[in-house]
């Protein structure tokens, strides 16, 4: 469990990051974008396979706060009102370990659904 525990957190309030660095070199800093749309909570999950919700327009959210949850993780805060799920540590590991391949996936279904990470455009696809 010790090795999913950051011994450095940080918010990058003007980079909108989330920076987290472990005793063993690790370091990730994740953008409150990518934390926002992999939310653990059940708005974005859903309640089982295949009933996660995509997450559009997110892509100038940033944290608000940053509680702690008892001994296991993280409660993010974000400017749009998101408040539910509680990120553990084995699951910020996760986001960091898989940022990439997360986030290529994300683009992926975002130009499937014809839809944006901006707030304010509208994607129309011309045939």
């Amino acid at each position: 469990m010790s090795a999913f525990i950051p011994n450095k957190i940080n918010l990058h309030k003007k980079s909108c990051e989330l920076e987290l660095g472990y005793l063993d070199g690790r370091n990730w800093r994740l953008s409150c974008e990518y934390l926002r749309v992999f939310s653990p909570s059940a708005e974005v999950r859903g309640h089982g396979v295949g009933q996660d919700v995509l997450q559009t327009g997110k892509m100038h959210v940033s944290l608000k706060a940053i509680e702690p949850v008892g001994n296991y993780g993280l409660k993010l805060i974000f400017d749009d009102g998101h408040d539910s799920g509680i990120y553990t540590w084995e699951y910020l590991c996760e986001l960091g370990e898989k940022q990439d391949e997360n986030w290529q996936d994300y683009l992926g279904r975002l130009e499937e659904a014809q839809a944006s990470r901006d707030p304010d455009v509208s994607v129309v696809r011309l045939l």
